[in-house]
């Protein structure tokens, strides 16, 4: 399988599209980010230290 960002792929026919490909790691968590991302889990929000680590993860990803 060959996954691409781009619409065509040269010398190749594309059969099928899978839609949008993405991973994500969270890095450096602890045990304080832990407890309050369960507590905005419960009232509701965007955990903005989870968020963080997310696109730090991202980038860190896109510099190897």
């Amino acid at each position: 399988m060959i996954l691409s960002t781009t619409p065509t792929l040269e010398g190749k026919i594309i059969r099928e599209y899978r839609g949008i490909v993405v991973g994500e790691a969270i890095l450096g968590a602890n045990i304080f980010k832990d407890l309050f991302a369960g507590i905005r889990d419960i009232i509701g929000g965007r955990s903005g230290a989870y968020e963080k680590e997310l696109a730090r993860a991202r980038n860190a990803d896109q510099l190897r």
